[in-house]
């Protein structure tokens, strides 16, 4: 069964948006949590987290983007999780190495 997308309508007042949020207090609070299930709302930790990351900007060949991403959908993440997560494991196999 298909669930439907909460729409949280445009607020006039602060007491129009209260009134709202406090009938659809179970709706709002579900659809919360099924969109921290899918990843596209960052929990406390994953907050966190970014905040202790710094951007970064590389040149990678086409064939290996492409070959990520693909890898990355097969597994249900992002592409960009997923080279972090490989970069991150190197560098902990190489520091284990020594």
């Amino acid at each position: 069964m298909a669930k439907r997308k909460l729409i949280v309508p445009k607020f006039t007042s602060e007491v129009e948006d209260a009134r709202w949020h406090d009938r659809h207090r179970r709706k709002v609070e579900s659809a919360v949590a099924d969109r921290i299930r899918e990843g596209s709302v960052l929990t406390l930790r994953q907050a966190a987290a970014r905040a202790r990351t710094q951007p970064v900007t590389i040149r990678l060949a086409i064939q290996d983007m492409d070959k990520a991403r693909e890898l990355a959908e097969q597994k249900g993440i992002g592409y960009q999780t997923y080279i972090k997560m490989l970069l991150h494991e190197a560098l902990r196999r190489e520091v284990g190495d020594r």
